[in-house]
């Protein structure tokens, strides 16, 4: 039977890539789309803005063997730090969905909508039908942002996934992690600042094994 070598989305829209393998398989994910411009790995890091405050906003509480780095950096305009703190919410409220084994949690769909927010429920999924969470330290960098007048953002990042695997919910039993290639995920997002003030991914592509995101 096929299991997740690295439940993380090669898929699509998806909010972190899903990498489904049979046992010793290969990546499932494409690597045609690896044109994305604008990845820039500058050595300038700082933590990412907090959420905006919002009554309203769920509150994102993951497993403590579930932890992020995140290098992007400030960059001192509020609407593009905006942007980026929002993008990480979702990012923690997708794992936070898996953790609570609910595909249509509400703390992932209050920041995504659209093909972003069906490809995070289908590879919530697949956790869910592999019983099965993430676990380890994933790390994103590599971010450019741009914001239009149109209450419209960009959003071109690199996920890390050589530290992060898979827990089995019943056994407690984790997947092996090892660094290859394909352990590097270059996504590029769409969002919209909405009629309460959070930037909702709307589009999220990924491209598995990008050439600019390798260390």
């Amino acid at each position: 039977m096929n299991r997740p070598a690295r439940l993380a989305a090669a898929a699509l829209t998806a909010s972190a890539a899903l990498l489904l393998t049979a046992c010793g398989g290969g990546d499932s994910g494409s690597e045609e789309n690896d044109k994305v411009a604008g990845v820039d790995r500058g050595a300038e890091k700082s933590a990412t803005p907090s959420a905006p405050a919002s009554a309203d906003r769920p509150k994102i509480d993951v497993p403590s063997d579930v932890t992020y780095a995140f290098e992007w950096k400030k960059t001192g305009d509020p609407d593009k730090d905006a942007v980026l703190s929002d993008a990480e919410q979702r990012i923690r409220a997708v794992d936070m969905a898996i953790a609570e084994q609910d595909a249509l949690h509400e703390a992932y769909t209050f920041y995504s909508e659209g093909t972003a927010a069906a490809g995070s429920q289908k590879y919530i999924q697949e956790f869910i039908d592999h019983k099965a969470r993430t676990t380890g330290l994933t790390r994103f960098y590599g971010e450019t942002v741009t914001v239009d007048d149109d209450g419209t953002a960009s959003l071109v990042y690199c996920e890390d996934q050589s530290k992060a695997t898979n827990k089995y919910l019943k056994t407690g039993k984790t997947d092996a992690t090892s660094a290859t290639k394909n352990s590097y995920v270059l996504y590029a997002g769409t969002l919209r600042k909405n009629k309460d003030g959070v930037w909702v991914t709307e589009r999220l592509d990924s491209t598995r094994g990008s050439a600019k995101c390798q260390p």
